[in-house]
């Protein structure tokens, strides 16, 4: 009886990668191609996402400061100032002015008024209806306005419970400089909640699963953006500061929110773009290989011969600079 001829796990293992990394090529190539990032930057254009994402960083600053401090007179334990410096690592001047910043004036005490509540309150509801406006321009929903302020309430909830889970995250975990255990572990949850922030801010008129691209872009995003503000933002902090003073701080919030807000918004135009392709796709509109690669073969043509342009444009300064 012949033995039966067996595979070579060294070429079975070779001949695996080389075929995951041909699939990843493939993948990044029909993602990433021209046609499909124009789609995106268009969109990102239609839903005026420079104005959006300015739109919700001022409505988001307006409402954390007043809650900051009505949540300090509630809960004696609770300090924004110190969080927002053990965050980011603040020392010196950029310390002492998020200090000033979320404390009341001297000689006078917080306290929760009718007006302190009736302000939180308004601030609280014009940021979720400042969101809400971002899903119904992303997927082309009919505007709901104050009618939607039920679902905006339920949000603002949720909005604090996410808030809390990713503290107690940040907590258990964040130890190091950058804090990654505590930023991979808070993926999911922040994924869950940012389908959840489309699915209830539309007034449940977007599909849960319609929304996953958006919340696995905007999680992902999330976590960049978390790396790069622990990384830049003592910097920012301090040099603000130093040339505004107190008011210096309120730049740097304002310009952090912004960042925050622009990758948010951006994660919305990419996410609406992904479910729109992805539909594309069941119903067997998928480009071929042929027509992805031409496109691609355009681009790289393109540059070249910008490329070749700009070699010879400079060749020729070159050669009258050494005439003259």
């Amino acid at each position: 009886m012949l033995a039966s001829p067996t595979k070579d796990p060294i070429l079975t293992e070779g001949s695996t990668a080389g075929i995951n990394r041909e699939r990843l090529v493939r993948t990044l190539t029909f993602w990433l191609r021209p046609a499909f990032a124009l789609r995106v930057i268009n969109r990102f254009q239609k839903i005026m996402g420079f104005d959006r994402s300015m739109a919700l960083a001022s409505s988001a600053l307006t409402t954390l400061v007043p809650l900051s401090i009505l949540l300090g007179a509630v809960f004696a334990h609770y300090d924004a100032a110190q969080r927002i410096i053990k965050r980011f690592n603040l020392t010196g001047a950029s310390a002492t002015a998020v200090n000033s910043l979320f404390s009341p004036a001297e000689g006078t005490s917080a306290s929760v008024g009718i007006f302190g509540v009736a302000f939180l309150t308004i601030s609280v509801l014009s940021f979720a209806r400042a969101a809400q406006r971002l899903f119904e321009q992303a997927w082309e929903l009919k505007p709901l306005s104050m009618r939607n302020t039920r679902n905006g309430l339920w949000w603002i909830l949720t909005l604090g419970g996410y808030g809390a889970v990713s503290a107690l995250l940040s907590t258990l975990l964040g130890r190091g400089a950058l804090g990654v255990a505590a930023l991979v572990c808070g993926l999911p949850v922040t994924a869950v909640f940012l389908v959840w922030s489309g699915w209830i801010l539309s007034a449940k008129r977007i599909n849960w699963p319609d929304l996953i691209p958006f919340g696995v872009t905007g999680a992902i995003l999330a976590v960049a953006y978390s790396v790069g503000a622990r990384i830049y933002m003592p910097h920012l902090f301090n040099s603000s500061v130093a040339r505004y003073g107190v008011v210096g701080a309120v730049f740097a919030m304002i310009s952090a929110l912004f960042a925050a807000m622009l990758g948010l918004v951006a994660s919305a135009a990419l996410g609406r773009e992904v479910r729109d392709e992805l539909s594309r796709i069941r119903q067997g509109d998928r480009p071929s290989d042929h027509e992805v690669r031409q496109q691609w073969d355009s681009v790289v043509e393109q540059t070249r011969s910008q490329w070749r342009t700009a070699r010879e444009q400079v060749s020729d300064h070159r050669f009258k600079g050494s005439n003259h």
